[in-house]
């Protein structure tokens, strides 16, 4: 079964395209600036080689006709026809209390996805283009929705509700989603085939260290509480979002200045976390270049991350009354050898000992713990993609 997974985003579309029976990534690229100038596709192909097609991509239909166009292409594709891609699989953002799983994509689903783009304004809606474009190319074909806030939906009310007024939440849903569910799931999945261990009785945090970054509790198998809330902005410091920030602040700033709603929203997602506290960059690569050459502010930056991490790894591992795996994934978690150091740090009486050997290593599954420590901690590559794909096999499967 050949099953293409999209990733839509505002100007963006990602798309990897699996044999999900043979277990083979057939082909995958990213189609870039979507309705802008200088828009392009580029894919890497199953040899390595990369292929760049630059034109004019006004929406996205348009590149999901580059994908496909790409895809059974004479130079470079992998199919023979476009009659051959058996399933779409989607990454949808947000599926509210209304979906604790991934769903067969019908019309009443898309009704319903399109009444919750207001939870999702910057996500959801582009998710949808991407859903809207798959029906008028291949129509016929089975489409799933895979949803980053379902693996959140095991948490309790104590974990998800927040200290509003009830009634806020019972009329407009504010509550706790928590986002990244997908990659958590996935890792958690790994960590327990990598340690042969039975998950229903275990404790396992997960840290999703990106430029968007989440931490999540998983106790018995299911997540009970995760550091992002009604919206990916809470949490952790992240490349360009605050995380944690006491709203008095946000009114205080807002009065200062004179600024809008709107205004504060791009203030805290776009112009925060490492980049508004560095002033260098939101990449973390860059940020530790500097603090190596003794900028103080990359050194202060590195150092709040670092807490911030911390202080969830400590609180979740009290709420969950202990701990027995700590997971590191995402482009930061997987490939800086120094930040899980310097969140491991004084972690110890928590069981955590890190082997500095076994920590040197990025981008593969590793147990960077040493021998004899009592918290297994793992370096596992996310693929979020795969998840999808498996989930859409499935679904497609059991619509016969």
């Amino acid at each position: 079964m050949n099953i293409l997974v999209l990733n839509s985003g505002s100007s963006s579309i990602k798309y990897e395209l699996f044999d999900i029976t043979n277990h083979i990534v057939l082909s995958k690229g990213i189609v870039e600036k979507v309705g802008m100038k200088g828009s392009f596709l580029k894919v890497e192909k199953q040899n390595g080689e990369v292929v760049k097609l630059v034109g004019e991509i006004l929406d996205h239909k348009i590149g999901i006709e580059y994908i496909l166009g790409m895809l059974v292409s004479e130079k470079h594709g992998v199919l023979t026809s476009i009659n051959q891609i058996n399933a779409v699989g989607h990454r949808v953002v947000h599926g509210g209390e209304e979906f604790c799983g991934s769903v067969y994509i019908n019309d009443e689903v898309i009704k319903t996805l399109e009444k919750m783009t207001e939870l999702a304004p910057l996500h959801n809606p582009a998710n949808l283009k991407g859903i809207y474009a798959m029906n008028t190319l291949l129509p016929g074909v089975p489409q799933v929705a895979v949803f980053d806030t379902a693996f959140h939906q095991t948490m309790p009310k104590k974990s998800y509700m927040y200290g509003i007024p009830y009634a806020l939440y019972k009329k407009y849903k504010i509550r706790r989603y928590g986002f990244h569910g997908t990659s958590h799931r996935y890792v958690f999945s790994r960590a327990c085939e990598m340690l042969n261990i039975n998950p229903i009785d275990k404790k396992i945090i997960s840290c999703h260290l990106g430029n968007g970054a989440s931490v999540a509790a998983i106790k018995n198998g299911v997540s009970v509480d995760t550091s992002m809330g009604f919206t990916p902005v809470e949490g952790l410091i992240m490349g360009t979002r605050t995380g944690d920030l006491d709203i008095g602040a946000v009114n205080y700033i807002m009065n200062k200045e004179e600024i809008s709603g709107d205004t504060i929203s791009t203030l805290v997602n776009k112009f925060s976390g490492m980049l508004g506290i560095t002033g260098i960059s939101s990449d973390m690569r860059e940020i530790e270049t500097a603090a190596n050459e003794g900028h103080e502010r990359a050194k202060l930056g590195l150092d709040m991350y670092a807490y911030r991490v911390k202080k969830y790894i400590g609180s979740y591992a009290a709420a969950m009354g202990g701990l027995d795996v700590l997971i590191f994934t995402g482009g930061i978690g997987e490939n800086s050898v120094s930040m899980r150091k310097l969140i491991c740090e004084e972690l110890e009486f928590l069981g955590i000992s890190l082997d500095d050997s076994n920590n040197n290593v990025r981008g593969k599954e590793t147990d960077i713990s040493k021998a004899d420590a009592r918290v297994r901690v793992l370096v596992i590559p996310t693929d979020e993609e795969l998840v999808i794909a498996q989930d859409t096999e499935e679904i497609v499967k059991n619509l016969n």
